[in-house]
């Protein structure tokens, strides 16, 4: 089993609920701020070990390029319309636990479709 400190820990359950509550991982900033970090280097640097422990991924570039080796499951964020307009409100409302190979390179989200404008577009 892999050693991480408490602090790590803390850190790594704080991504885990941060992606269950709003469907996205949490910025450097946020995570700071949550555990009274001076600077977002601070969180960078906890960041960066959990990803050399091989718990996390990171994407440079991304404010929420976080994410979780271990799949939580994806987030069911809203609707959208195949035929009349609808909304797509962007509040998670289930999470579904699927295969990762299912997916190339990798998903983020689902979203339901309505409606029968795609039905014959293979999606």
């Amino acid at each position: 089993m892999l050693k991480i400190t408490t602090r790590q820990q803390e850190i790594l359950e704080f991504i885990r609920d941060t992606l269950e509550n709003f469907g996205a991982p949490p910025t450097r900033a946020e995570i700071a701020t949550a555990f009274g970090f001076a600077s977002h280097n601070a969180a960078e640097e906890h960041l960066r070990a959990l990803a050399r422990k091989g718990l996390i991924t990171l994407e440079p570039g991304s404010a929420r390029g976080i994410r979780l080796v271990e799949q939580l499951g994806l987030p069911l964020i809203g609707s959208v319309a195949a035929g009349s307009p609808i909304l797509a409100v962007e509040n998670v409302q289930r999470r579904y636990t699927l295969d990762a190979g299912l997916f190339s390179p990798r998903a983020d989200f689902l979203l339901r479709v309505r409606g029968l404008s795609m039905i014959d577009a293979g999606i």
